[in-house]
């Protein structure tokens, strides 16, 4: 089993950054495809990006390509996710999700979530 806490949410001015940390409990932590999702209210949760077992490998969603970051540090049982020239529409609850696959975590269908941070982008 793996428990996932999310951190680093706040709020920010348009156009700034923050970078979120998820740390996840386990000896396993290293053999988990990690991922990050993202919930607007009245919306419905979007895959953000993930990330390879080893952090070779990176995916991400086109509204954040070229913005947004995801790394891992294998020894810290961390995965991150930075942040960059934030936008209003970036406002959201955001979670990080662990599966054993690529396929099941992009597709939502992760087995292990955190509580989520708030992240809010003024304009």
């Amino acid at each position: 089993q793996v428990q996932l806490v999310e951190s680093g949410g706040g709020l920010v001015q348009a156009g700034g950054s923050l970078r979120l940390s998820c740390a996840a409990s386990g000896r396993t932590f290293s053999t988990y495809v990690m991922g990050w999702f993202r919930q607007a209210p009245g919306k419905e949760r979007e895959f953000v990006a993930a990330i390879s077992w080893s952090g070779g490998i990176t995916y991400y969603a086109d509204s954040v390509k070229g913005r947004f970051t995801i790394s891992r540090d294998n020894a810290k049982n961390t995965v991150y996710l930075q942040m960059n020239s934030l936008k209003p529409e970036d406002t959201a609850v955001y979670y990080c999700a662990a599966g054993a696959v690529v396929r099941t975590v992009i597709s939502g269908q992760s087995n292990y979530w955190g509580q989520g941070t708030q992240v809010t982008v003024s304009s």
